[in-house]
């Protein structure tokens, strides 16, 4: 869970063109990441640092795995070929000396979940750096996309978004075949934390009909007691195994603070975007289904 953020940034990505739209021959396309930065496609000897779990898993679904260079410690998946890939510290806590040496060509960052402030320190040595932010599941698509047309995995890119598609397609459904639910996602204890609708953790529960509580909130993980009066309101709860790790043992004792039936549910498929997006949305039908 992060709460430092490196900027402003727009709710998705979007696709520049530096050409006249009625010309015959268009230059080529250009992404820009979320901070608006224009990238042109990777040339020479491509050598990726990621500091984003989920997007380090991206990349190899991508066909990159031979281009990441390092990764964070928390960067586990997939996990066999990670092995031999260096680590450079966490998410927040990135060794600055360690990535230099690994003289990357391009760093991927996360609003969310990487300080601005390492951003900032490793941009003189880093040639280029891609800082991303998906608010939502269907914001996947342009995360594929920049990828893709940066590191030339275009190919690769339309096939994940078409399998995007179809799991987007089969949450909705799921959603629209069942009664709407409101539900409390818990992601810590000792102070009880929830997440609010703005993250992209209440986006990927919207798709299959979960409804997360409370409507409104002033910050995007909250903290609350068992008094609060909009949990009259929730129907359901759910124990994320991450970041805190909730586990059977917890289910007791939250169903007695709440009166409300409880659910545990994988961390990682609800809150990593990337390519887990898909089998995230996958995960969380067939769980909705399911109880």
């Amino acid at each position: 869970m992060a709460t430092a953020r490196i900027g402003p940034a727009p709710a998705h990505f979007f696709i520049m063109t530096r050409n006249d739209p009625d010309a015959k021959n268009p230059a080529p396309m250009h992404m820009a990441d979320a901070l608006g930065t224009v990238h042109s496609p990777a040339r020479g000897d491509i050598r990726i640092v990621s500091l984003v779990p989920s997007l380090t898993e991206l990349l190899f679904d991508l066909g990159l795995g031979s281009r990441v260079v390092g990764r964070t410690g928390f960067c586990v998946h997939p996990r066999a070929w990670l092995k031999t890939v260096p680590k450079v510290g966490g998410t927040k806590d990135v060794k600055l000396d360690a990535v230099r040496r690994l003289d990357p060509t391009h760093l991927v960052v996360n609003i969310d979940e990487n300080r601005r402030e390492t951003v900032e320190a490793l941009a003189p040595f880093v040639p280029n750096i891609i800082v991303t932010h998906p608010c939502k599941p269907e914001d996947n698509r342009d995360l594929y996309r920049l990828l893709g047309y940066v590191f030339g995995r275009e190919a690769a890119a339309r096939r994940l978004e078409a399998d995007l598609n179809r799991a987007l397609a089969h949450a909705c459904e799921t959603a629209r075949s069942m009664p709407p639910e409101s539900v409390l996602y818990l992601i810590w204890r000792e102070p009880w934390m929830t997440v609010a609708r703005d993250t992209y953790i209440s986006a990927m529960l919207d798709r299959v009909g979960w409804k997360t509580l409370p409507e409104v909130a002033d910050e995007r993980y909250p903290q609350f007691g068992w008094a609060e009066s909009w949990l009259a309101g929730v129907d359901r709860v759910l124990l994320s195994s991450e970041p805190y790790r909730f586990r059977e043992r917890h289910v007791g004792e939250v169903s007695g603070l709440s009166g409300r039936p409880v659910t545990l549910v994988d961390g990682e498929m609800a809150s990593w975007y990337g390519s887990r997006a898909i089998i995230g949305l996958e995960y969380l039908a067939r769980l909705r289904r399911s109880v």
